[in-house]
């Protein structure tokens, strides 16, 4: 049986959303109601970058989800195939920092693509970093890097924690809220396709 996507998560990743709708309004505020002085006294706050957050549970040991996004992501597709249609390595190789990986995609019911450096690599901590560039994404970001984290939560459950950090080209790009939710959901599927092979056995 497939898990519901959790009100709790929805909530938690809406709640980091607001927050940084709330301080772009904020900021934009400051920026247009204060001469230009005190506008470059302002620069570190930057409108055009953000950070969202979620985490949840699934039923897949946290080994196992982040061998597959750090080793085997070639194989989401056969888990996923709504959301992901394809996954090739462009440069170097599989489980190795450096190496380029190329996504065909589907996100908002259209056909994407995107390509991916791994900037990093935690086989301790089960972390991959993901740092976009070249694709869709980059049409509307100037930089995009994306996080998956799994937290063992039992000997066969887990806590996944997406994280996305970028920065817009410009204010107008709405935050990436869509996208966070794509990951979600990509990781629910994954999971729902080993929960349905565990119960075929």
């Amino acid at each position: 049986a497939k898990l519901p996507f959790f009100p709790e998560v929805l909530a938690y990743a809406l709640l980091v959303y607001k927050f940084q709708t709330f301080r772009s309004a904020i900021l934009h505020k400051i920026k247009t109601s204060y001469p230009a002085k005190i506008k470059k006294s302002m620069a570190g706050f930057n409108l055009l970058s953000g950070k969202l957050e979620v985490q949840f549970a699934i039923r897949l040991p946290a080994s196992q989800h982040h061998e597959i996004f750090s080793a085997r992501p070639h194989h989401v597709s056969n888990m996923a195939p709504a959301k992901v249609r394809n996954c090739a390595v462009h440069e170097g190789d599989l489980g190795q920092k450096g190496t380029i990986i190329e996504w065909d995609y589907v996100h908002d019911g259209e056909k994407k693509l995107a390509k991916q450096i791994v900037e990093d690599m935690d086989d301790v901590n089960f972390s991959t970093s993901f740092k976009m560039i070249e694709g869709d994404l980059m049409k509307e970001y100037k930089n995009f890097m994306i996080v998956v984290k799994a937290t063992p939560k039992s000997e066969s459950t887990s806590l996944i924690h997406w994280t996305l950090e970028y920065e817009k080209l410009s204010e107008d790009i709405p935050e990436p809220f869509s996208l966070l939710k794509f990951f979600v959901h990509l990781s629910k599927d994954i999971d729902d396709h080993h929960a349905e092979k565990k119960e075929a056995k």
